[in-house]
């Protein structure tokens, strides 16, 4: 039995959806971490968002994307950090990359642009401050990536915590 093109468009139309985002840490050569203020939400963020699927794009795209979109800054992504499965209240799951932005130096901060129509504003935060800016799953999963540049692996997590 054949399966016709319109009956697998209609089963994938079908299938649960998934959002996914993608996003870069920054950090200064002391080790703070950029963060941007959002005017649509509470908390702060890593400059990224959501990859657009639709166009093919993939996270790294994505994560680039939004940074040069959010920030101004155009820069090649360094290995993947993260990979947080997100549950929430009122939306679909999310699937939440988190790649490595490098280290931006006096230059590249004074270069940093925000998109006025998103955010408010930006800073660079302590490791030990994220959390109380960071709501959420969001903060654990910094951190989680954090320690994952550090020691050269990659946190597979699940709302932020390590996923078993």
């Amino acid at each position: 039995m054949s399966t016709s093109h319109s009956d697998f468009a209609a089963y994938v139309a079908s299938l649960p959806r998934v959002l996914a985002g993608a996003a870069a840490i920054f950090r200064d050569a002391g080790g703070r971490v950029l963060l941007v203020e959002p005017n649509y939400r509470e908390g702060w963020a890593l400059p990224g968002g959501t990859i657009e699927s639709d166009e093919g794009e993939s996270p790294r795209r994505g994560a680039r994307r939004e940074t040069l979109e959010e920030i101004g800054l155009d820069r090649e992504l360094g290995r993947l950090l993260a990979v947080d499965w997100v549950l929430g209240p009122h939306r679909p799951p999310q699937v939440a990359y988190v790649y490595d932005g490098g280290v931006l130096d006096a230059a590249d901060l004074g270069a940093i642009r925000l998109q006025e129509a998103e955010l408010l504003s930006w800073r660079l935060v302590e490791r030990e401050e994220l959390t109380g800016f960071l709501l959420g799953s969001l903060g654990h999963r910094v951190l989680a990536a954090l320690d994952a540049l550090a020691d050269g692996s990659v946190a597979e997590l699940e709302n932020g915590r390590p996923a078993r």
